[in-house]
């Protein structure tokens, strides 16, 4: 098994993926084809601890394929995945930081990579894959 991920695998694995820009200002946000697939969030009012009220300032939120992908994360009672109603109807998943290491870096991996394809250009995604020898 691969080893438990960090929140510093999240920034290496967004970096290396081709054409990936870091916006400018406030929290980190990762951009391909001038668009966000991996970003983190200030505390805000719709995620929060529900026992204590205290927002979470810890919030990565990672762009899907489509809601059915998104649903696939949130409805597993075992995934650190969630949603919030600020995101109904848009395709993402929100992950709290401290709960990255309830994956492996394979897995988060995964995600990133997914995030990538899911808002790169088609060629940018095409290529990347079949360098790969995958296709969509």
């Amino acid at each position: 098994m691969a080893r438990r991920a960090k929140v510093d695998d999240v920034h290496e694995i967004a970096r290396a993926l081709p054409g990936v820009k870091l916006a400018e200002g406030g929290r980190t946000v990762y951009q391909v084809s001038g668009r966000s697939f991996v970003f983190f969030r200030n505390a805000r009012p719709d995620a929060f601890d529900p026992e204590t009220g205290e927002r979470y300032d810890d919030v990565i939120v990672f762009w899907v394929e489509s809601e059915e992908a998104k649903h696939a994360f949130v409805d597993d009672e075992s995934s650190p995945y969630f949603t919030t109603p600020h995101f109904d109807g848009h395709p993402s998943v929100l992950l709290r930081g401290s709960h990255v290491g309830r994956l492996d870096v394979d897995e988060i991996t995964e995600v990133v990579q997914d995030a990538w394809l899911a808002r790169a250009s088609k060629t940018a995604a095409t290529k990347w894959l079949a360098a790969r020898g995958l296709s969509r």
